[in-house]
């Protein structure tokens, strides 16, 4: 007897670069709707029923409370796996646990190491595949940062970013967002540490700039973000990392070399007076908190994209 086969190809969140700029647009539009339906209190289940297995080889606290309390307030169940709970953990290949999980649940969010592990994960997967971080890219972060600087100061398109540090995966994900959103994105980063040049040289390489100096990266600046300096798993690289980038910290000076009216932002956990001054990020100009909450809020939006509309807006 023939094996029956779902013919559904099912569409994966991986990089920013898996949305249009009208379908991203789109998705920060309806976080902020959401957002707002969640403040008044109104009962909106599109996902009741449905499942979301989140796999966790790095731990967080914003992504594990964001998209299990936003599968909650949509009505559905989330199921949290780490490597001890999963044969992930015990050497299985990434293909088979992909071919199970996805006949098990409607949506899999995985936060791990290797992109192209999760690249792996995705084309052997019947369900959505959504990206929570790994060594190249965070767009769900970029979802709730765009959302932020929408909610505060409009359409960033036609804007000037700054970013200050590592060239790491958040650094990558703003450089998509440059192209989808048509902003300008400035690069302070030491030698040595750019971020990946297939990265940098795809069609967003009109929309980047690398500038050495942070205060001459900041000029007149609309948003300055930051991020630490040595992320999970670089921890042996730690004393290297802060003797390379002790002149890239986020001071009050790199701020008011920005537009009067910039804001901050850092996707969190911070170092205070490392990679940012205490008096910037927790001054008037940061908006820190507001970034962390919409985590929840643009991947709820994320999530109705995805499994109740299909991937079309």
């Amino acid at each position: 007897m023939q094996q029956r086969r779902d013919m559904t190809t099912p569409v994966h969140f991986l990089t920013l670069a898996d949305l249009s700029p009208d379908q991203l647009r789109s998705l920060l539009k309806r976080a902020t709707e959401l957002k707002a339906m969640q403040r008044k209190g109104e009962r909106y289940e599109p996902l009741r029923g449905k499942v979301l297995g989140m796999v966790f080889e790095k731990s967080s606290t914003r992504t594990r409370v964001s998209f299990e309390t936003g599968m909650a307030q949509f009505g559905g169940h989330a199921i949290f796996l780490s490597p001890r709970d999963t044969q992930l953990g015990r050497g299985e290949p990434v293909e088979d646990s992909a071919r199970v999980l996805s006949r098990m649940v409607d949506a899999i969010m995985i936060r791990t190491f290797e992109h192209e592990k999760i690249e792996r994960f995705a084309a052997c997967s019947r369900v959505p595949v959504i990206n929570a971080l790994t060594d190249r890219y965070h767009p769900c972060q970029l979802l709730a940062d765009m959302q932020t600087y929408l909610e505060h100061r409009g359409d960033i398109q036609g804007r000037t970013v700054t970013w200050v540090g590592d060239g790491n995966n958040m650094c990558h994900s703003y450089i998509n967002a440059a192209r989808l959103l048509d902003f300008q994105l400035r690069i302070a980063c030491p030698d040595g540490y750019e971020p990946e040049s297939m990265v940098v040289e795809s069609d967003a390489k009109a929309h980047v700039s690398i500038i050495r100096n942070p205060l001459e990266a900041a000029a007149d600046s609309d948003l300055v973000v930051t991020d630490v300096w040595a992320s999970m798993g670089q921890e042996e690289e730690q004393a290297g990392r802060v003797k390379a980038f002790a002149d890239y910290q986020v001071t009050e000076a790199v701020m008011a070399a920005a537009k009067p009216d910039a804001l901050f932002m850092h996707c969190l956990p911070a170092h205070r007076d490392e990679e940012v001054a205490a008096t910037v990020i927790d001054g008037p100009q940061s908006v820190v908190w507001d970034e962390a909450e919409n985590r929840l809020h643009s991947q709820k939006a994320l999530l109705e994209l995805l499994l109740v509309h299909a991937g079309r807006p």
